[in-house]
């Protein structure tokens, strides 16, 4: 096999690829062997025919096409790191010739990245960044968990009013016909939740126990049922219920109660520390973050619409992925928002560009100055994988595979290059 290659202005190279005409004929051989038994022939069982006889009935090229998806890979790939070629996308592929007893001669249009350069990327000038603990930071965390242990208890000698929990029995219509899916009995409802549509909570304030309230709305015109979008409706509520939640008081008794701690300061000085050093790992990263962005901006990069469009790809599934998590997914995120792909795609795409050029960047810095993951480094990545999974080092290690162990190394190179840029940039 040989091969050229060919450079263009719009960031795009063409292989030509050739391949010998004995390693085509083998290719060639192969798929015949692996098609024979598809082809009937009179006078042969199925499977039996001998390539001239098939090839006479059915043409000569009858196995060429995958006679290339034998060949063609693999030469391919050798025609890539001869040139140390990257591709960002899949190629454009033609073949200029094949004939019985020659070389088979392709053509492959790839895009690449542009080349770019990035310079001055050491002593970069940035804020400090702080973030201090407040007494309403304390507090906020405790009434959190003051929520968390409430109780719901039940009222019946008052109205509904905002934060109550009510249970009600409910029947929709549009144009005084019931709709489906409008109906529901002793359904539990937050009031001020936002769970109903807009409107229709706020109606139920100062109703009581086994009232009958008549709630007018009208669906968002985004409504994912298309039938509903933009229409008034009319609801006929009944209350069953009323709750409202009772909250424990902060003493001692309740530090006990949701802590190892004996007393409500101790308590406050652990959500003290905790916050602290929450506070402390959040400025740590967003410094960091605040280098490697004016690193970036500083960078003129134009990325090939491919590389962005497979950063989306890549959002999307980790956002299908976050939903079905959640038991959803994202054909019924699409229902509920009105949205579509093409929308949220759109709504991906800076900050998917911005991913993209980080990682270039970054990437070029790496190479500049020679970042490489040390084995010892590898190892201990390893071994806190293993710790997190609650598995023995040795058992882990044989669960990983190649491309695996290239992204954990991939991993602790690109933060030894942010460790490099923050370690040389100007705090101020």
């Amino acid at each position: 096999m040989s091969s050229e290659v060919i450079k263009h202005e719009d960031n795009k190279i063409t292989l030509k690829i050739v391949v010998d005409a004995k390693q085509f004929e083998e290719a060639v051989a192969k798929a015949y062997n692996k098609l024979k038994g598809k082809f009937n022939v009179p006078g042969f069982r199925k499977g039996k025919a001998p390539r001239k006889v098939i090839e006479t009935k059915y043409g000569e090229g009858v196995f060429y096409e995958e006679a290339i998806n034998f060949c063609f890979p693999a030469a391919y790939e050798e025609a890539l790191d001869t040139f140390k070629i990257n591709p960002v996308d899949r190629p454009e592929i033609d073949i200029e010739q094949m004939e019985k007893g020659k070389e088979v001669i392709f053509t492959a249009i790839v895009e690449v990245m542009p080349e770019f350069t990035v310079e001055n990327y050491k002593g970069i000038e940035v804020d400090k960044i702080e973030y201090n603990v407040q007494e309403e930071d304390i507090q906020k965390e405790l009434e959190a968990m003051q929520q968390k242990n409430a109780r719901m208890i039940s009222v019946e000698d008052r109205p509904v009013k905002d934060k109550d929990m009510v249970i009600i029995d409910y029947k929709g219509s549009v144009d005084g016909v019931y709709f489906d899916g409008g109906t529901a009995e002793r359904q539990s409802l937050e009031i001020g939740s936002g769970q109903f549509i807009p409107g229709f909570e706020e109606q139920l304030i100062g109703a009581s126990i086994g009232d009958e309230v008549m709630v007018n709305v009208t669906f968002p015109a985004e409504y994912h049922a298309e039938d509903l979008a933009g229409k008034a409706a009319v609801f006929e509520v009944k209350v069953h219920e009323i709750k409202e939640k009772e909250m424990p008081i902060l003493d001692d008794e309740f530090a006990k109660d949701v802590s190892e701690f004996d007393t409500l300061e101790e308590l406050k000085a652990d959500i003290s520390t905790k916050l602290e050093e929450s506070a402390k790992n959040k400025a740590t990263q967003d410094l960091r973050n605040a280098v490697v962005d004016k690193v970036v901006a500083s960078v003129e990069l134009q990325l090939p619409n491919a590389v962005v469009e497979k950063q989306i790809d890549n959002m999307l599934r980790d956002f299908d992925y976050q939903l079905r998590y959640q038991g959803l997914n994202l054909e019924y995120y699409y229902q509920m928002s009105g949205a579509k792909e093409e929308d949220l795609r759109g709504q991906m795409r800076d900050d998917a560009t911005q991913r993209v050029k980080s990682q270039v960047v970054l990437d070029k810095i790496a190479e500049l100055e020679k970042v490489e993951a040390a084995e010892a480094e590898v190892e201990a990545e390893i071994e806190k994988m293993a710790a997190q999974y609650k598995q023995e080092v040795d058992k882990f290690k044989s669960t990983i595979r190649e491309q695996e162990l290239n992204y954990i190394k991939d991993n602790i190179i690109m933060r030894k290059t942010i460790d490099l840029l923050v370690e040389n940039a100007k705090i101020s």
